[in-house]
């Protein structure tokens, strides 16, 4: 049969279907498929509009709550656990983000499966074949499943983010990206570690909450410590009022008192409740604020003991 003769037949075939045939051939599984296309697209639109606004209303929320947080200690606080920044709404984000993917290949898996069931196609061997695939795939990538898992609750619960030092048992630093499936860190010394969600047991953050600066201060046994520690009270509360370190302290830096005595010194003690990470700093400051004061007021540090005198 040549080409021509198929053409011809084919016209033929054409020429004797009506348009009332057209309409009722897609009145059945064409109109079926269309429609099942449809809803299935204005579904996922509905589902990602309501999505974003569930993101906005959370945030604009969150914003709000933010804004009325009394005192300094707990808007200090709120800053340093991510609170008052913008980790809470990447984090808001980032699980959105998830929803919509999943949203996403839910619908078109299910529309997928209704037009070749609509089509004639026998789902069946399909699904037996999917089923198998699905379990040889589940147990070759249970590692994969767990740090995906694993990565999704830590985002959720934000155990931690970019900035915060860390101790994931094995590797101690600051986190420079999370994702799903990996947490990347560098420690002190620069080494970049990539340590699996799926492997972390435990994790140490250093970062969120506060921290306690300790401070011993000693002092020349001969002084009077009804002069000290008034002193020391005056320099701490001064320091308190001081405009830049407001964002550091929690709180006014308590002098609790005498630590330890020996021979020679007494030791006073000062704790003070800082935001995250800001201990050192903390305590630096206190001690070059202490000892200008003692300088000024004449008091005396310990007695320098001289080299191999101790033994004698």
């Amino acid at each position: 049969m040549t080409m021509s003769t198929v053409m011809e037949k084919v016209l033929q075939t054409l020429s004797q279907v009506t348009p009332e045939d057209v309409w009722e051939w897609f009145l059945g599984e064409p109109l079926m498929v269309v429609v099942t296309i449809l809803a299935a697209v204005v579904l996922r639109l509905v589902l990602l509009r309501s999505i974003s606004r569930v993101v906005d209303v959370t945030i604009a929320k969150h914003d709000a709550r933010r804004n009325q947080q009394p005192g300094r200690a707990s808007r200090v606080l709120a800053h340093a656990t991510g609170v008052a920044n913008e980790r809470h709404k990447q984090r808001t984000l980032t699980m959105a983000s998830l929803l919509r993917s999943i949203i996403t290949f839910t619908i078109a898996l299910v529309t997928t499966l209704t037009v070749m069931a609509i089509v004639g196609i026998p789902l069946g061997p399909l699904l037996a074949s999917a089923g198998v695939g699905g379990v040889a795939l589940g147990f070759g990538a249970q590692s994969l499943v767990k740090d995906f898992l694993s990565g999704i609750f830590m985002i959720l619960e934000d155990q931690y983010g970019v900035g915060d030092i860390i101790d994931t048992g094995e590797a101690i630093g600051t986190v420079e990206e999370v994702s799903l499936r990996v947490t990347r860190l560098r420690d002190p010394s620069g080494v970049v570690w990539y340590v699996r969600n799926g492997e972390i047991i435990r994790i140490g953050n250093k970062s969120q909450g506060w921290s306690t600066a300790i401070v011993d201060i000693p002092v020349s046994y001969a002084e009077n410590l009804e002069k000290v520690i008034p002193l020391i009270k005056s320099v701490v509360h001064q320091m308190d009022q001081a405009e830049e370190w407001k964002s550091m302290l929690l709180e006014e830096p308590q002098v609790v008192g005498v630590e330890s005595m020996t021979g020679s010194a007494v030791t006073v003690r000062i704790l003070a409740k800082t935001a995250a990470e800001q201990q050192y700093g903390v305590s630096r400051e206190i001690r070059e604020r202490v000892k200008a004061a003692f300088d000024e007021a004449g008091i005396q540090g310990p007695p320098v003991v001289p080299f191999g005198a101790a033994g004698h």
